[in-house]
């Protein structure tokens, strides 16, 4: 099988084989629509609120793509400042670790109090706070670890730090880097759920989730989650791509 259509077609076989084990699970279960949500229910519940999902799906794209985006840059150069300093990596370190050990939950009433009425800002703020620990982590490894050979010898031939900055250590990081996106891309989208979920104001996807919560409305609440998986994926696959576009060269040849 060509490498390309296997990258494309087994995720897809694998998905459709959990639909279909879920909903042999629930006709077995004989569990009812109130209790348990099949697949088959889910398209039903797309449909009735189609326009909803539309409206309420873009808007927690977009902020989580924003969280992301500031956690991209605010963790690639706290990454660099740790990865390049051995003092500022001990002083930080013990930091960053403590305040991603706070349950990001308890957080979010402080943020909303803090921000009255910004529920924008508020969700971007979370999706970022709960998504940069891991961007941070990778750069500085990435960086700690690059052979003082390489940075000698540059050194040694005339190479300014920044030369040997931009053209050794950042390259080096890219594996690291795309690898700790990929997991940031996921906890984002937590970061923006938790907002819309724990301080509803309307919008997004949390909100649409916590409504069909109150009507006990299992099928809405099930088409928000695979809702919510379907934006992670996509997001991943962005990632995917770029990861290959600019770290192509760290990809193993298949054996």
């Amino acid at each position: 099988m060509n490498i390309t259509w296997q990258k494309v077609l087994v995720p897809l076989i694998a998905m459709a084989v959990l639909l279909l084990a879920w909903e042999a699970l629930v006709w077995y279960m004989g569990w009812p629509k109130f209790k348990m949500a099949a697949p088959s229910d889910l398209w039903p519940a797309y449909v009735r609120f189609q326009e909803l999902f539309w409206i309420y799906g873009w808007q927690t794209l977009w902020r989580t793509i924003a969280g992301l985006l500031l956690a991209v840059v605010f963790g690639t150069l706290i990454g660099m400042v740790m990865g390049l300093s051995r003092i500022m990596n001990d002083a930080l370190y013990p930091i960053l670790v403590g305040f991603n050990a706070i349950p990001k939950a308890t957080v979010v009433p402080v943020v909303a109090l803090m921000f009255v009425g910004q529920h924008d800002f508020n969700t971007i703020l979370i999706a970022f706070l709960i998504s940069f620990f891991p961007i941070a982590v990778s750069v500085a490894i990435g960086l700690s670890t690059l052979e003082p050979e390489y940075r000698d010898i540059l050194r040694s031939l005339g190479a300014s730090r920044f030369t040997v900055f931009w053209k050794i250590a950042l390259p080096k990081t890219l594996p690291e880097f795309f690898g700790a996106l990929k997991v940031a891309v996921t906890l984002a989208f937590i970061g923006t759920n938790l907002v819309e979920i724990i301080t509803p104001h309307g919008r997004g996807l949390g909100h649409l989730f916590q409504s069909a919560q109150i009507n006990s409305d299992f099928p809405l609440m099930f088409a928000v989650l695979i809702a919510l998986a379907v934006l992670g994926i996509f997001l991943y696959y962005i990632v995917v791509a770029l990861e290959r576009i600019f770290a192509g060269w760290a990809e193993r040849s298949p054996t």
